[in-house]
């Protein structure tokens, strides 16, 4: 009975999740949205040097088939058939910027990763053009603010500085995308005629998209010196925009022909996943950074309060456009990654818990891993973390409840902001993403926060979001996305345990360590390549 109900399992649909740290791809139920299979490969990322973060598309790409190929071989394990996967949806790390040879097929230059800070001294370059210094002069347009961050000056700063991709543009041979366009691409053909094409949400991180008129914008364009004949087609989050093709990695054939109809950055797919259709409904995903979604429907609302104005979604071609407002911390996860690779404290990732419970307290150590500045909601490059109140009592136990913690006070700052931007307070906070296996993490975020943490039982929303996307896409149709028809989800809730009093000291105690963490680096230092002169 179990074998037949196996094999009768309906529409499926899979996911591509591609992150910073990590590859995955996931299938799920369409009518039930029950995982039924995945698997995971964990990425290098390189720092050639200070604040220099990297990654190879070639590597991104190989981790994906590798990813795709075991899934389904765990699939016939089960005795599922992968002949009954009707979509693959993509999702993927936004901002992050890949340039290659559409006649080669071949990466131009490792992928420039959004946390990479190299692009300082061209943000400053392009400040002195700009009236007053005024970083926010692309506001109403785009809903950002010019930062390292967003994928115009990493372009920018490639073509200034990569021979062979000013050559290409030059000779009419290069395309530019952030990470989607390049699984795209490559997936429906390449260069034997692959779809250059982007959607929405992830256009709108590049800082040269229109998010009103939902075009590139010539002006910026223009001012950003993008030739815009190298940017991918603009397209919704869910139609069909190519098949997958057969390659030789997937031996078995597998999923040739299968219509890619889904695409969202990542923390748009999360909020997808979460279900958050609703005006003032939010989530926040704890991945290699941290980010707070709220959704604010057909409307987009500008932030007097350091957050940014993107796209949440547009679920078809004739669907309408909609918004979020957004805090985005640079640092969460990756905190983790530091102290298990750069410190050696932690053997593995999933260590700092129990380290972090042996502790039960900072013991009055604050950490600011501001290690690629300060994004939401100071958008302070200058800053550099910092780890202080350490006294000789201080040990390694301390410093990881301190990184903990780190990521529930920048969370409580953009939730600040977010209930002054839109000034109905959350009651609850819905999360997402890694980190939220982590029982200590999410218990110090609702007595930071003093409200109730609610994290699903199944925790890979981010893909969830592209699979729904995918599966709902005109000419697909196994998804259906009206409330009525979605299963409910069961979740695990925490509450607050400790007085508001404390959280407030603690929190203010905090904020005094990031005002020690700014100002401390500037561009015109002496340059010494992080080697002793």
């Amino acid at each position: 009975m179990a074998e037949t109900e196996r094999t009768a399992l309906g529409p499926l649909v899979g996911a591509i999740d591609q992150g910073t740290s990590s590859s995955r791809f996931l299938v799920f139920n369409a009518k039930t949205a029950e995982l039924l299979s995945h698997h995971q490969i964990e990425l290098s990322q390189k720092t050639p040097k200070e604040g220099w973060m990297e990654q190879d598309p070639k590597e991104i790409l190989q981790s994906v088939y590798e990813c795709v190929e075991k899934t389904c071989e765990k699939m016939k394990q089960l005795n599922i058939n992968i002949s009954n996967i009707k979509a693959i949806g993509v999702t993927n790390q936004r901002e992050t910027t890949v340039v290659w040879d559409k006649t080669t097929g071949e990466p131009l230059y490792n992928a420039i990763v959004w946390l990479d800070m190299r692009t300082q001294s061209t943000v400053e370059h392009l400040l002195k053009r700009i009236p007053g210094k005024n970083k926010l002069f692309s506001k109403f347009k785009t809903g950002l603010p010019l930062s390292t961050y967003f994928s115009a000056v990493k372009l920018r700063w490639l073509l200034d500085n990569v021979e062979e991709i000013k050559k290409a543009v030059d000779d009419g041979r290069a395309m530019f995308g952030t990470i989607d366009s390049w699984l795209i691409w490559v997936l429906t053909g390449g260069k034997n005629g692959g779809i250059h094409c982007t959607d929405v949400t992830n256009a709108s991180r590049t800082m040269l998209f229109n998010i009103h008129s939902l075009e590139w914008d010539t002006e910026l364009c223009q001012f950003f010196d993008i030739p815009m004949e190298i940017l991918p087609k603009v397209r919704s989050s869910s139609e069909i925009y190519g098949l997958m093709v057969s390659f030789l990695v997937f031996e078995s054939g597998a999923l040739t022909g299968v219509p890619i109809s889904g695409c969202l950055g990542d923390q748009s797919a999360a909020l997808v996943g979460q279900m958050c259709f609703k005006d003032g409904q939010a989530k926040n995903t704890y991945g290699t950074g941290c980010f707070l979604l709220c959704n604010t429907g057909q409307k987009s609302v500008f932030s007097e309060h350091g957050l940014l104005t993107t796209i949440a979604y547009k679920l078809g071609r004739d669907k309408p456009v909609c918004y979020a407002l957004e805090g985005s911390v640079a640092i969460a996860g990756n905190v983790v990654r530091w102290l298990r690779d750069n410190l050696g404290i932690l053997k593995t990732s999933q260590e700092i818990e129990k380290l972090a419970a042996e502790a039960g307290t900072s013991y009055g150590c604050y950490f600011v891993p501001a290690f690629s500045g300060l994004y939401a909601p100071y958008w302070e490059p200058s800053a550099r973390g910092i780890i202080c109140g350490l006294t000789s009592f201080t040990n390694k136990n301390h410093i990881a409840f301190a990184a903990l913690e780190a990521v529930c006070f920048q969370t409580r700052e953009i939730l600040d902001a977010m209930n002054k931007d839109y000034g109905i307070p959350l009651s609850q906070l819905q999360v997402d993403g890694g980190m939220t296996n982590n029982k200590i993490l999410m218990q110090l975020q609702s007595d930071i926060l003093c409200i109730p943490v609610v994290k699903p039982s199944m925790p890979e929303t981010t893909a969830l979001g592209a699979a729904m996307a995918a599966g709902a896409a005109e000419g697909v149709g196994v998804w259906s996305l009206n409330p009525g028809d979605m299963t409910a989800v069961t979740c695990e809730r925490f509450e607050p345990q400790i007085n508001p009093e404390e959280s407030e000291f603690r929190y203010a105690r905090w904020k005094k360590a990031v005002m020690k963490s700014m100002g401390w680096e500037t561009s015109e230092a002496p340059s010494s390549n992080g080697k002793p002169k």
